[in-house]
């Protein structure tokens, strides 16, 4: 996976990378206005972006059908200016990146283990989408603010 080099990268692990880091890296990739790179990984990649993570995106505007799941183990050799772990397990195992500036912990609960009907399964996506976007928009926010401090 590979970055363009003249932009800071933000890492988003997560333990599955199927479902809340893509979610997470498409909000904060669209959020981004293409000031900095966005990719997410997890420790125990489980080989697929969950389908209900990607329709929960589309339904907002955002495509991440041609995420792929990845280790987080493949990006030991690429600065990495932030990195941001939105589960416990994650958080735990997450090596340091060369050129890590800020490690963030922000944990979101995992929609892949929800229960009950397909839309009482999808209302936990949206939820844990929304929660999200909410945070994920706020750091892009204030890292764009303070870019344009900086310039």
């Amino acid at each position: 996976m590979s970055t363009p080099e003249h932009l800071p990268l933000v890492l988003i692990l997560c333990t599955g990378n199927s479902c809340r880091s893509h979610m997470a890296e498409g909000i904060l990739r669209a959020a981004s206005r293409g000031r900095f790179s966005v990719a997410s990984a997890g420790s125990k990649p489980a080989g697929y972006v969950h389908p209900l993570s990607i329709r929960a995106l589309a339904e907002i505007g955002i495509d991440i059908s041609s995420h792929t799941s990845k280790h987080m183990n493949d990006f030991l050799k690429q600065d990495v200016e932030t990195v941001i772990t939105v589960c416990g397990n994650a958080d735990q195992a997450c090596p340091m990146y060369p050129g890590q500036v800020s490690r963030h912990h922000w944990p979101f609960v995992d929609p892949a283990h929800a229960q009950g009907s397909e839309e009482e399964i999808m209302a936990v996506f949206r939820r844990v989408r929304d929660e999200i976007r909410r945070v994920f928009e706020a750091y892009a926010l204030g890292r764009l603010d303070q870019m344009a401090v900086k310039s």
